[in-house]
């Protein structure tokens, strides 16, 4: 048998095999690993891998490691649980469920902007669908809220993190797009091409997150017209709107100028993502201690939950990265390469199929799981298609944001279930998102057949 074709089949059988035991409950990284080193060593057996390319490893690790970029990962990540520590969340949430209290759809009002506001502030989806979830929850079902509706909201506007910058997934696309669009266009002939950064990727998902914002608050909106008795008002006791305006400002100036000051000197070019990540972090600290929350223990907690939630990124890159030289070095890239350019329909097409398979995979997959395997896949094939890589990889990031969402893997749906009350039905949550979810791709298609969204504000920002 043809050893060209003896590759492309063991490194097919190598994706699905990797997939089998994340559904049989193994590790992510380790399964990334250890399946990528057993159809290695089959491979040597055939004669179609040469055990010499696990000698990069060593290189790439250290190349992880020094990577100026990525260290705007554990900052980013501290930042957000230090803001969280501070009770930041708690004090928007009550301050916003008040200012729309008299409106129907009030509370969900709040949550979603909340949600945006904490997004763009912290990205940490775990702490800010469990913040509003121990607050905002049982004040909605307190009102009489629908249970579908009051979980779904809650879930879907804790991802917003996910998209809304500063977003620890488009940092590490936008260096993973920037390496792979420089070697695309190498490949071309350009010798020259314009560099695809972070900052290009944080602006290119501003609008497409306000996008998502909006279509979150009108569903709310849709909920509170046709069916209000879903959605209550909640007014404002006489003796509290007093100092409504006085809580609005201090509930909402702290976070808003730490936003500016992060996104503001990223999007201005005044700092790169890791200088402004520095600067977020001190300033969490300095809200922190304004508000009596810094202590050493409260340090110390923050310093372990950062450095646990960036090892679990780190140790799937690194296993991804074992799958990533077996698949391509036995010919998995030809494979896909041959699948995408030969589709019927042409470049489109072929990131209309890249995007339904990370749809699907979001069912079984994690975020980081799915980009640290696909995009080195998929990525190069679609960037040599002329697909413009911001555009793509704000796609990915609006299409990846439903992993959290979809069950039966959706951390969004256990995060909450972890602190919903016990007499709220499990059905309630995974019915609740599914409006969302439909929302969601809806924000797919319209970004899929309006580019401009995504690339007018870093074309404007590059002059």
């Amino acid at each position: 048998m043809d050893p060209i074709l003896i590759g492309e089949m063991l490194a097919a059988l190598m994706f699905f095999g990797v997939i089998g035991f994340l559904l049989l409950g193994f590790p992510v990284a380790f399964t990334l690993a250890g399946v990528s080193l057993l159809f290695g060593l089959v491979g040597i057996g055939f004669g179609v891998f040469d055990p010499s390319n696990f000698g990069s490893l060593p290189n790439r690790y250290i190349g992880f490691m020094t990577n100026e970029v990525l260290v705007a990962v554990p900052l980013f990540i501290f930042m957000g649980v230090m803001l969280e520590r501070s009770q930041i969340a708690e004090q928007l949430l009550m301050t916003m469920g008040k200012l729309f209290g008299n409106m129907r759809g009030g509370l969900g009002f709040s949550v979603v902007i909340v949600g945006a506001m904490l997004a763009a502030s912290t990205g940490v989806v775990g702490a800010t669908v469990v913040t509003m979830g121990l607050i905002s929850l049982p004040a909605m079902l307190r009102a009489g809220y629908d249970p579908k509706l009051a979980t779904g909201v809650i879930c879907a506007s804790g991802t917003l993190g996910q998209i809304i910058p500063p977003s620890t997934v488009l940092i590490f696309m936008g260096d993973m797009l920037a390496g792979i669009n420089s070697q695309v266009q190498m490949a071309k002939g350009n010798f020259a091409p314009s560099p695809v950064s972070v900052g290009d990727l944080f602006a290119g998902a501003l609008l497409p997150g306000i996008l998502l914002v909006s279509l979150y608050m009108g569903y709310v909106l849709f909920k509170a017209v046709t069916a209000p008795a879903s959605c209550p008002a909640t007014p404002v006791p006489a003796d509290e709107k007093g100092q409504l305006l006085r809580d609005f400002f201090v509930a909402l100036v702290p976070p808003l100028l730490l936003i500016l000051a992060v996104l503001g000197s990223i999007l201005g070019g005044i700092a790169t993502p890791t200088e402004a990540a520095s600067v977020g972090a001190v300033g969490a600290m300095v809200l922190a201690a304004l508000r009596w929350r810094l202590s050493f223990r409260i340090l110390r907690e923050t310093m372990i939950a950062t450095a646990t939630i960036t090892s679990m990124v780190f140790i799937i890159l690194l296993g991804a990265s074992v799958f990533s030289i077996v698949f391509r070095m036995m010919g998995g890239d030809n494979l896909v390469h041959e699948f995408l350019s030969n589709l019927p329909g042409g470049p489109l097409a072929a990131v209309a199929v890249v995007m339904i398979i990370m749809f699907f995979l979001g069912f079984i997959l994690d975020t980081f799981e799915i980009i640290f395997i696909v995009i080195p896949i998929t990525a190069p094939v679609l960037l040599m298609l002329d697909i413009d890589p911001i555009w793509l990889g704000v796609l990915v990031g609006v299409n990846l944001q439903t992993s959290f969402l979809t069950p039966p893997f959706g951390f969004a749906l256990f995060y909450l279930r972890g602190v919903a009350p016990a007499d709220l039905p499990t059905s309630a949550i995974y019915k609740g998102i599914l409006p969302f979810v439909m929302l969601q791709v809806v924000a797919i298609a319209i970004l899929f057949a309006f580019p401009q969204i995504v690339t007018w504000l870093p074309k404007l920002i590059a002059g």
